[in-house]
């Protein structure tokens, strides 16, 4: 099945009271687990990627052909999005279109108001142009991804309802309360705001770092109309944790296959832990 927008599956999510997963690819053995989990469990799935991992990869179109050469060994059926994760500026936005990415995050939310809508914009006509699906943000989710930092800074639902009526985008990432990283505490998400912003824009809602959340919370934020949840964190964490394991239970190890594949298992467990908990099993 060929690469997809995520602009379908997002609809259909929202309509159908689920929420797809993005799981960040950080090398090969994330990809498989991500995109067999997927396909065990009948789930569309988005395969993040941010600017640092796309770099480490080796750039956006080694990211694409080994996406595409996995799917096609692995004979995946599923809808698959590549999503391009905080995408910094219009031109890292158009070289990962360019190089077959399927959707977009633009994330200008550090600008003022008014360049945001303005890159932005930019961004959606390019990509629509395309085919590809764009994400944007409002407010700063925090903590840290790659070299993006923030406090948590509400997104305002008047602008949110703004922001969509003037550029067109596909799906919004509203920071409500949200960190990238371990939680330190309990999340406290802003569910009157999200319910608010949700019925102003109209527009399957996204929710980043999803790790740590409790479930009751991700239920509640799905029944409000959002409808993609990114996860990184939990998985990075899984496949380090089974990675100590392995070395330490066998110091002479070197086979980087003996416990990388461990470590691919532990992200296939997670995801789809996660995929059930979003509730976009058999759902493709």
């Amino acid at each position: 099945m060929p690469l997809v927008s995520m602009k379908e599956m997002l609809i259909k999510a929202k309509d159908g009271h689920y929420a797809v997963g993005q799981f960040n690819i950080n090398n090969l053995e994330f990809t498989q687990a991500i995109l067999l989990a997927a396909q065990e469990e009948n789930s569309p799935v988005i395969l993040g990627v941010s600017e640092g991992a796309g770099k480490y990869i080796g750039g956006f179109k080694t990211v694409v052909k080994m996406v595409e050469g996995l799917m096609e060994d692995y004979k995946i059926t599923v809808p698959v999005a590549i999503h391009l994760d905080h995408g910094s500026s219009f031109d890292k936005c158009k070289e990962a279109i360019d190089a077959g990415f399927t959707s977009v995050m633009i994330d200008a939310s550090h600008h003022p108001f008014d360049e945001n809508v303005e890159i932005t914009s930019k961004v959606v006509e390019y990509a629509h142009s395309k085919g590809v699906s764009v994400e944007a943000e409002l407010g700063t989710v925090g903590g840290q991804e790659d070299d993006v930092v923030g406090g948590i800074i509400y997104a305002d639902p008047k602008e949110c309802q703004e922001l969509v009526q003037r550029t067109g985008i596909d799906t919004l990432a509203p920071a409500l309360g949200s960190v990238h990283g371990p939680y330190k505490g309990e999340p406290n998400l802003g569910f009157k705001e999200m319910e608010e912003i949700g019925a102003a824009t109209g527009l399957p809602l996204v929710l980043h770092g999803g790790t740590g959340i409790p479930t009751k919370d991700i239920q509640k934020a799905i029944s409000l109309g959002t409808a993609k949840i990114n996860v990184n964190t939990e998985n990075q964490i899984a496949s380090a944790k089974r990675v100590r394991e392995v070395l330490a239970a066998d110091t002479e190890m070197y086979d980087p296959r003996k416990y990388l594949g461990p470590a691919r298992d532990a992200i296939k467990e997670t995801v789809i832990g996660k995929i059930r908990e979003f509730g976009s099993s058999n759902k493709a």
